[in-house]
């Protein structure tokens, strides 16, 4: 089976994109998407995006999201403006692209200099829906990881995300924390950590351990559940910077049930053919 595939970042966060609409054909293997997602072996990824066509027929394409270690997520919002900026140099033309998605219909607008804005839908803080074990939503909720007691912001932006406020990011306890969290029994299926320090109203730092891939350079939805949860704590304001070790995104939210949006680039670095 030949795969063909462009290999992009978006604010460092590698993407792998390959595009089956106009085939029938199931998604790699977890033992392939492995050897895929490692540069040993393949063209190396954090995530890797399956666009496929869509059954709804107000949206452009739809898609899959598969991590490194071949586990399959919900959504991948670095990896949805690689799509979006993907479909618009092929053609389409609409200002405002419709995509489905497991999380629910996504829209982006291609903007320029190689900038994506995403319409991400509303966070969700029900603890059954994000999901989480608690018998009623709270602001902040106590884990107890290694004989530790933190105070963790826990929602979904179409994934479960448990976002942490620490002093600095640069001495963040990502390593451990980061996988303890993830594998947490209070998150059924596992989540996305992030490590956020409030630097001003319109700005954060922010570190992310990902479900299934460990620290990455971004997290799109990472950025978002962070700015959310600071603004659920009165830290910041609507519209905010978030700093990653891969770059920087814009992230805004109005409250309430309005969706986030994240704006970003994205990169080409590579097109190519694998033979599986």
């Amino acid at each position: 089976m030949q795969l063909a595939f462009s290999k992009m970042h978006g604010t460092g966060n590698r993407i792998l994109v390959i595009d089956v609409r106009n085939q029938k054909q199931s998604p790699p293997s977890v033992a392939e998407l492995r050897k895929l997602g490692d540069e040993a072996t393949g063209p190396g990824f954090d995530q890797l995006m399956w666009v496929e066509a869509s059954a709804d027929s107000a949206a452009v394409a739809s898609y899959r999201v598969f991590n490194a270690d071949g586990s399959e997520v919900e959504q991948c919002g670095n990896g949805v403006r690689c799509v979006a900026w993907l479909l618009a140099r092929a053609g389409e033309k609409d200002p405002e692209i419709r995509l489905a998605s497991p999380a629910g219909t996504i829209i982006a607008r291609v903007l320029d200099d190689q900038q994506v804005a995403v319409n991400m839908g509303p966070p969700e803080f029900a603890p059954e829906l994000i999901p989480f074990v608690a018998s009623e939503r709270q602001l902040r909720y106590e884990i107890s990881v290694n004989d530790e007691l933190l105070a963790a912001h826990v929602l979904s932006m179409g994934n479960p995300h448990c976002v942490l406020e620490v002093d600095t990011v640069q001495n963040a306890a990502v390593a451990t924390l980061g996988p303890a969290l993830e594998h947490h029994q209070r998150f059924p299926e596992r989540c996305n950590v992030g490590f956020m320090s409030v630097q001003t109203r319109n700005e954060l730092d922010l570190r992310v351990f990902e479900r299934g891939v460990g620290e990455t350079l971004a997290c799109g939805t990472g950025a978002c559940a962070a700015v959310v949860a600071a603004q659920q704590a009165g830290l910041v304001d609507e519209d905010v910077r978030v700093n990653l070790p891969g770059g920087q995104v814009m992230v805004s939210w109005r409250g309430n049930a309005d969706p986030v949006w994240l704006t970003g680039n994205v990169e080409l670095i590579s097109e190519g053919i694998v033979d599986l």
